[in-house]
């Protein structure tokens, strides 16, 4: 009589400390951008008038994304907000909401929307180009862990728990919401591959979400890039290589 060996058990990955503290250098990256030439349009290819709309991150709005609103303007392209005063809510509402907005910005313009968006905000904006990929024209992340939705720091991971238990007490028919056993459409779309060209940019020194949490997997059709740059994560929005990395995608 023979017996089967057991599986190895996953390796276990420890809880991510992420660096608060490293976060506040977004004021800095944010006088940098400032005072370079990228933000002033200097070496960076010029917009062809294309709609963009920017999503904001988790527990931020759209004004945490007016500095690369007004600059993209500046460039040449057309721009949208999302309509999201604070990223919060449960995400599949999220996620319809953004949808009516897309299909509205993109009926305005006459064509597919590129999708911007910041941490949790490029999650929404993924899930929104594998329901319409007709009205996206791309997907750009900031941030944004779409190969693992909650590997993020501690004091963040504490932060969705609010959120949670907010969630619980509007929606009690929705205890899994915010969480890895979510059976909304949402946790589906996050796991199906990018039907639109998809980049990704992560930051190497990123202190909320954990950077290899933003790499994503090329299916072999060429349509995603997964790009590192320094900074904090919050900084991701104003960041001067950032900007130029969307200005070349764009």
């Amino acid at each position: 009589m023979t017996s089967e060996a057991a599986a190895p058990a996953a390796p276990l990955v420890p809880p991510f400390r992420g660096n608060v503290l490293g976060e506040a250098r977004w004021q800095l990256e944010l006088a940098t951008l400032l005072a370079s030439g990228v933000h002033r349009g200097v070496g960076v290819p010029r917009g062809d008038g294309a709609p963009v709309l920017l999503v904001p991150g988790f527990l931020a709005g759209d004004a945490s994304l007016a500095v690369m609103r007004g600059w993209l303007r500046r460039l040449g392209y057309r721009t949208y907000r999302s309509g999201i005063a604070w990223n919060v809510d449960c995400s599949e509402a999220a996620v319809r909401r953004l949808d009516r907005r897309v299909a509205d910005v993109a009926e305005r313009a006459g064509g597919p929307v590129t999708l911007v968006g910041h941490s949790r905000g490029g999650l929404l904006a993924h899930a929104v180009a594998v329901r319409r990929p007709r009205r996206v024209r791309q997907v750009i992340t900031m941030g944004s862990p779409l190969s693992s939705p909650l590997d993020a720091s501690i004091l963040t991971l504490a932060a969705v728990g609010w959120a949670r238990l907010g969630q619980n007490l509007l929606r009690p028919a929705r205890p899994h919401c915010l969480t890895t056993d979510c059976p909304c459409a949402f946790s589906a779309d996050l796991r199906r591959v990018s039907p639109v060209p998809l980049t990704s940019i992560r930051t190497s020194e990123d202190g909320i979400v954990r950077p290899e949490s933003c790499v994503v997997p090329d299916d072999g059709g060429g349509r995603v890039r997964n790009v590192v740059v320094r900074g904090s994560h919050l900084g991701l929005c104003v960041n001067a290589t950032v900007y130029r990395e969307i200005a070349a995608v764009l």
